[in-house]
């Protein structure tokens, strides 16, 4: 029987990718902070009612440690992760996001003592591969696309910065969940995200708040921010689960799908063989986990 969150784990990575695309098409023309922000606002009433009915377990100070590390990292990483969406095509970009499951073989080790079983590792080390090369599509770039695109793209050295705190903000969010619960986690971290960011946001987009109004720019966000909430909402289950490195591993089909809307929203180049090694590391993970 196929295990609860694998499934979640997919509508995650699927809305995940979905955020990202719209994303990408909001930024058109317009501040990647003013939309970072509008892009995590709506996610406020969606976590906040809930948090009026949702029992508050016994916090230790292991849930204030994860949660007042993870909260500037993951504004940076959000950040980031928006420049990289604007600055570069999707499928430059998001392949490097492979690069976090490598990371979650030691990291989840150090801070939870997760170990990762030997078909588990090998699923994780197919999808980071699989992940680098859906660059070798283009016929100009080749096998070390991923590693060129670092030397002389902006977007990319954005999106490694992204991969590796990733690395880090998903491990600890696991831990503050097991101080916590799911629910009680994602009512708490994203608003408060979403309070860190709005003073960034309002500073780096002065001036453009009531033009944001008038010229499309929230009606353009309210998409993104919609399929952001979901695959926030069903990251925090899903990763509730499992080993925080199969979960992460998994959630990394957001390439795939992320490469297809480029193919057909922005008719970029993906590659048919990266995305059958990375579907043979999620079978890895799933029946090794």
């Amino acid at each position: 029987m196929m295990p609860l969150w694998f499934p979640l784990t997919l509508l995650s990575a699927f809305f995940l990718a979905t955020s990202d695309a719209t994303t990408k098409r909001a930024l058109t023309g317009r501040n990647e902070y003013l939309v970072t922000w509008l892009r995590i606002v709506p996610t406020l009433p969606l976590f906040l009612i809930p948090l009026l009915f949702i029992p508050v377990p016994k916090l230790g100070d292991d849930f204030y440690f994860c949660i007042f590390t993870g909260l500037p990292l993951e504004a940076v990483a959000i950040i980031l992760y928006t420049k990289a969406l604007k600055l570069s095509p999707l499928s430059l970009t998001l392949p490097l996001l492979s690069l976090t499951p490598l990371l979650l073989l030691v990291v989840p080790y150090l801070l939870l003592g997760e170990r990762i079983s030997a078909m588990g590792g090998a699923g994780i080390l197919l999808i980071a591969l699989g992940g680098y090369l859906l660059n070798t599509g283009r016929g100009e770039t080749g096998i070390l696309a991923p590693l060129r695109a670092l030397a002389g793209d902006k977007g990319a050295m954005c999106m490694l910065g992204v991969a590796a705190i990733y690395s880090v903000t998903s491990t600890l969010g696991k831990r503050a969940i097991a101080s916590s619960s799911p629910l009680f986690f994602a009512a708490v971290y994203l608003p408060l995200l979403v309070l860190v960011l709005t003073p960034v946001a309002l500073y780096k987009s002065r001036g453009e708040l009531g033009p944001a109004l008038r010229n499309g720019t929230v009606e353009a966000a309210l998409l993104p921010a919609v399929c952001y909430a979901l695959q926030a909402l069903t990251h925090v289950y899903a990763v509730n689960m499992t080993n925080v490195a199969y979960m992460i591993a998994v959630k990394r089909l957001s390439l795939l799908f992320g490469v297809l809307y480029g193919h057909y929203l922005f008719k970029e180049k993906g590659g048919i063989v990266s995305t059958l090694i990375m579907l043979a590391g999620v079978f890895l993970i799933v029946a090794g986990g």
